[in-house]
């Protein structure tokens, strides 16, 4: 489907049996959108024209506010993109639509990029701007995705997730209008200036907030739910005009990131993909988003498989491994029943200083595995029936590395001629030939040579802004180039090597984006150690990261009660079990509560790759008492096709007893077992004419993972 502008105003719908976009030509030239929307959804209230924003927002040096014509404040008539004509296609399950906008005056030309995967709510934007003109342009901000006429900031809750160290994906809300100010428009030309503006920061794009947000309505619950997809710097904004909020998601900015693009003539910039979910609930919105999330993703059989893994790094080796003590920490993950065996950092530390800032090399310690080296341990992790892993942090050179000085110094981070050390770390920008050449051998002869099936790939400094190479505009710039170049990398990586296994991590959730997800199979959503605060991390990370990619560590001692074992366990179970802890010095009473654990998720796991999640309590604050995870079976009715939903319950204080609504199973009969712990203190009875679960906990701290099985109605519906 193509189509052309004429001197009439002209309108066209785009979308499919789960989205509907519609789009509006005025007068002026100026091309808007109203949606996303499911089909058959109607507006509240009629929305003003004047309410819609142009579909792309340009600001470049010497050129004002930019080619959107306002930035959102000023109330200017149009923009100086105009629409030029669009073209629809479908292939692959996904539906896209190009819109292609063009400023004469400066011969600035806008695709507009939009698609959705078939049967799923969620558009998604690109922009990918081609200077035609015949003078360079300074391009300093350009939006991926612009929603305007949205309901007034009166009726709207705004959700943010902060998102920091050892503390990752705590959600909260407030009313929009706490921020966008309303003013009395009989006394003022213009809506308010304020603005709800996130950003990211540094080179981890996750510090501090997710990349995401929603907005939801009060009165009706329709929720909005967006990603950006940058592995750099980001930023969204939420506003109003003309009593309408707007929404504008963008990667990274001069303003915020110090990043600009030099486009000569015939140059072009693509900008990183945003994405927007569409419900009449949060929680549906955000099963729309993880229905993304699986579609967009890089095809693995590790999404499917879901193999269960042991780390020996937290709170055990600790990055401090030898031939002595990984063998029987082998044996006893083996006994255990985990597939995977990473050996996590500290591998290639022969020096007596450690190891922190003279890593880059990758080359075995001789002192640490003296007899047959490495590959003798890895070795035994094959002959116990796991696949061999190890630590890597890739994009880092210690400053005492040999590396640092074998490879050119354009190889390098670099601000003002002066190559950046971050924490006795230099960071590699692969860009450059030299850098990629060093990572490839590296990985060329860990994987292909000594057989290694899993890489944990961490990256453990934040750098801001980024780097100014030759021909960078902007650190901005170089830094979102780096890690473009960076999943670009890896892409090749998988593409040599298609059964190995790569998990993402940042000092655990840093780096927790869309782009970064769309290629890594595996997810770290943390460094916390404490087992009694993992359960609020381990139940918010489906909001970031589908189930079955979020790794979750469950790390049991010899001096853990049972009930503190069951506990530490039960956090991973509706997700990825990253199994650590001394096993080998455990009872054979403890080791069997951790063999029972590992093979009731091994019974599960093959629920969870098309799992949606819910909270029967909300999600969970970091201090709460009781806390729920949900997952429920994608698709269609859940009685009718008798799929299993999952209960993840956690009480770390307070009364024994709690009751939570179960809203999908409305007046059905299920059957509730107790999958975790082995011999549980709790119960809990199933009221299906209320949808009601009630539970109880007589002992904190505790874990229940509850299975709810529909069943004929005269089954009983109590587990005990």
């Amino acid at each position: 489907m193509t189509g052309q502008p004429n001197s009439t105003r002209e309108t066209f719908t785009w979308g499919h049996a789960a989205l509907r976009v519609e789009f509006v030509t005025g007068v002026d030239g100026t091309l808007r959108m109203t949606g996303p929307a499911r089909p058959g959804e109607t507006a509240a209230t009629p929305v003003d024209p004047t309410a819609l924003l142009p579909l792309v927002e340009v600001t470049a040096l010497g050129h004002g506010s930019g080619w959107s014509g306002q930035r959102f404040l000023d109330g200017a008539p149009g923009s100086r993109l105009r629409y030029r004509g669009h073209r629809s296609a479908g292939a692959g399950g996904w539906h896209r639509l190009t819109v292609e906008l063009h400023d004469p005056l400066s011969g600035l030309t806008a695709e507009v990029r939009f698609s959705s995967p078939d049967g799923v709510a969620v558009l998604r934007g690109e922009v990918r701007l081609v200077n035609e003109g015949t003078e360079p342009l300074v391009v300093q901000s350009v939006s991926s995705l612009l929603l305007g006429g949205l309901p007034s900031p009166d009726v709207l809750d705004v959700h943010r997730a902060r998102n920091d160290w050892l503390a990752e994906c705590r959600w909260y809300r407030d009313p929009l209008r706490e921020t966008v100010v309303g003013l009395n428009h009989r006394a003022h030309e213009h809506d308010s200036r304020a603005a709800l503006v996130l950003a990211g920061r540094g080179s981890w794009p996750s510090d501090g907030h997710l990349p995401m947000g929603g907005l939801t309505d009060r009165a009706t619950g329709r929720a909005l739910l967006w990603q950006i997809e940058s592995a750099a710097g980001w930023r969204w904004d939420a506003g109003e005009r003309a009593g309408t909020a707007y929404l504008a998601l963008n990667g990274p900015t001069d303003a915020e990131h110090q990043w600009r693009e030099r486009l000569a003539p015939g140059e072009e910039f693509t900008t990183v993909g945003a994405a927007v979910a569409v419900g009449p609930d949060f929680e549906d919105a955000l099963g729309e988003l993880t229905a993304y999330r699986r579609a967009i993703r890089r095809p693995h059989p590790d999404h499917t498989a879901l193999p269960v893994v042991f780390n020996d790094y937290m709170n055990t080796l600790m990055g401090d491994p030898t031939t002595e003590r990984l063998l029987p920490l082998v044996d006893a993950a083996a006994e255990a029943g985990a597939e995977y065996f990473c050996i996590d950092s500290g591998w290639y530390d022969d020096h007596a200083k450690g190891w922190w800032d003279s890593v880059g090399e990758w080359r075995p310690s001789e002192r640490r595995f003296p007899d047959g080296g490495i590959r003798a341990v890895l070795d035994h992790i094959r002959s116990r029936g796991m696949v061999p892993g190890l630590w890597l942090e890739p994009e880092v050179v210690g400053v005492r590395s040999p590396v640092a000085t074998s490879l050119p110094p354009e190889a390098f981070f670099r601000r003002d001629g002066v190559r950046i050390t971050e924490h006795g770390r230099h960071q590699l920008d692969l860009r450059h030939p030299a850098a990629r050449a060093h990572l490839d051998a590296t990985v060329d002869r860990i994987v292909g040579d000594w057989g290694v099936g899993y890489l944990k790939l961490d990256y453990n400094i934040s750098v801001a802004p980024g780097t100014q190479g030759e021909g960078d505009t902007s650190p901005g710039g170089g830094l979102l180039g780096h890690t473009r170049a960076h999943l670009a990398w890896l892409n090749a990586v998988l593409d040599r090597f298609p059964g190995l296994v790569v998990e993402n991590c940042a000092s655990g959730g840093m780096r927790m984006d869309g782009a970064s997800l769309a290629v890594a199979q595996l997810q770290s959503t943390s460094d916390q150690q404490d087992p009694l605060y993992y359960p609020p991390i381990a139940a918010s990370a489906p909001t970031a990261v589908p189930p079955e990619q979020g790794a979750v560590w469950a790390y049991p001692q010899p001096g853990f009660t049972p009930e503190e074992i069951s506990f530490t366990l039960g956090s991973a179970l509706l997700g990825r079990i990253h199994l650590s802890g001394h096993l080998d010095h455990m009872t054979p009473d403890q080791l069997a509560l951790v063999q029972q654990a590992v093979a009731t998720y091994k019974r599960l796991r093959g629920d969870l790759p098309g799992a949606v999640p819910f909270w029967p309590l909300g999600l969970p604050g970091w201090t709460d008492a009781w806390i729920a995870l949900g997952l429920r079976p994608g698709g269609g009715s859940v009685a009718a096709a008798g799929g299993t939903t999952y209960l993840s319950l956690w009480r770390r204080d307070a009364e024994g007893a709690r009751t939570l609504s179960v809203p999908h199973l409305t007046g059905v009969e299920a059957r509730v077992e107790i999958l975790h712990p082995p011999a549980p203190s709790g119960r809990a009875r199933w009221r299906a004419e209320r949808a009601e679960l009630t539970v109880e906990l007589p002992a904190a701290p505790s874990c229940l993972l509850l299975a709810l099985t529909p069943t004929p109605r005269e089954t009983a519906s109590g587990a005990r």
